[in-house]
Parts: structure tokens; C-alpha cells; sequence
């Protein structure tokens, strides 16, 4: 029985086996970070009106941005849009945001006919679902 040397692995191959090894391992860590450090919550999802209601053509554009600051994604956002004036609902709206991750922040407009102005605007989140 005759015995086999194996040949000594060159430096290259040292060395990609380093780097290949260095990837796994930052790759396996990053994983186990996010593992340990994730929130466990629900989406906290929250709506402002921005200050500058812009008139074109007689119709009142009113932006808002809607921040989810929780810790799960959330579908199917609804904001909804009430517009009173002389504490009667003259107008109302709603608007449709696909996802909102944890973190993010949209934006959107809703657009009245009167002018939001002369009355009270409430804006609130109306409902989401989980993935």
C-alpha cells in the first residue's frame, strides 16, 4: 500500500478560502444580530397634515405623510380624511398605501372641493393588516 502525498494548497487558494470564510461568517452574524435586536411589535402607525394646502382650479390640495414607527411591516394602510365645516362632514376621503415597512414614511395628498380652511380637517389611519 502505497501512501499518497497531497500537494500543499497554494497562497490563492489560502487566500480565497480566507475570504470566502470571512463572508460566511459576517453573513451568519449579521443574521443572528438582526435576530436578537428585532422589535417584536406592531406596526405604530401614525398621519400629519403637512402646512401648505395648495389651491389649483378650485380644488384644495391638502398633503399628509403617514409613518409607521413599530416593528412590523403593514398592508393595506387606509387613511381617512374628514372635512366639517360648521361641525357638519361636508367632505370626506380615503387613501390606499400598499405596505409600509418599519421605518417608513409615505406621502399623499387629498384633494376638496371647499376649502379645508374654513372648517376642521381630521385626519386619521383607519386600518392596515399584516403580511
Amino acid at each position: 500500500m502505497t501512501k499518497t502525498e497531497q500537494p500543499s494548497r497554494s497562497i490563492a487558494e489560502w487566500v480565497t478560502f480566507s475570504v470566502a470564510s470571512l463572508i460566511v461568517a459576517i453573513i451568519v452574524s449579521l443574521v443572528g444580530y438582526t435576530w436578537l435586536n428585532e422589535k417584536n411589535q406592531p406596526p405604530i402607525l401614525s398621519v400629519t397634515k403637512k402646512q401648505t394646502i395648495r389651491e389649483v382650479d378650485g380644488q384644495f390640495y391638502v398633503p399628509f405623510e403617514v409613518e409607521n414607527t413599530g416593528g412590523d411591516t403593514a398592508e393595506s394602510v387606509q387613511i381617512m380624511a374628514e372635512l366639517l365645516i360648521n361641525g357638519k362632514v361636508t367632505e370626506t376621503g380615503e387613501q390606499q398605501i400598499d405596505f409600509l415597512s418599519s421605518g417608513e414614511t409615505e406621502e399623499g395628498a387629498f384633494i376638496f372641493s371647499q376649502n379645508p380652511r374654513q372648517g376642521q380637517l381630521n385626519l386619521r389611519v383607519g386600518s392596515y393588516k399584516l403580511p
